[in-house]
């Protein structure tokens, strides 16, 4: 795993992971032929940009705001097959594919976390962790309310 040693360097790999992020729900958007799903990744990218916004001014100003609450999990993403995007996926498969991806930056922002040696740069990491964990339980709930109560 990547090791850090400035703040900065753990501010750009996190603007960079949430242009990933961005790139990976207009992917999918684009990918997608149902209207309404398009509509939701476009949603989905436009609040990762969000989130790169945030890390830039954290970056510019040197000021972050760190808040911790907890965060439930529904944990249905552990239960999911894996999937791959493609143009003909169904809903619950675009949801699937988000869940996980949510959960895998989840897991990375808690490793970062755990190797970071100074306070200051594990708090970045574990505001990151959370950020991502509601992510996923957005996805998750929205899998439990549309495609496991209509099953």
């Amino acid at each position: 795993m990547k090791s850090f040693n400035t703040i900065e360097e753990i501010l750009l790999f996190a603007i960079n992971s949430e242009q990933e992020s961005v790139d990976f729900y207009s992917r999918l958007s684009a990918q997608v032929n149902n209207p309404e799903m398009k509509q939701i990744f476009r949603q989905y990218a436009h609040e990762e940009m969000n989130h790169k916004a945030r890390l830039l001014e954290i970056r510019e100003t040197g000021q972050m705001e760190v808040k911790t609450e907890k965060v439930n999990d529904l944990r249905i993403s552990d239960y999911v097959v894996d999937v791959m995007p493609s143009p003909d996926m169904s809903y619950s498969d675009a949801l699937v594919l988000a869940m996980k991806k949510e959960k895998a930056a989840f897991r990375l922002y808690l490793d970062l976390a755990e190797r970071a040696k100074d306070d200051d740069v594990k708090a970045i990491f574990l505001n990151l962790a959370q950020e991502e964990s509601k992510h996923k339980l957005r996805f998750e709930v929205e899998y439990d309310q549309n495609v496991l109560k209509e099953n």
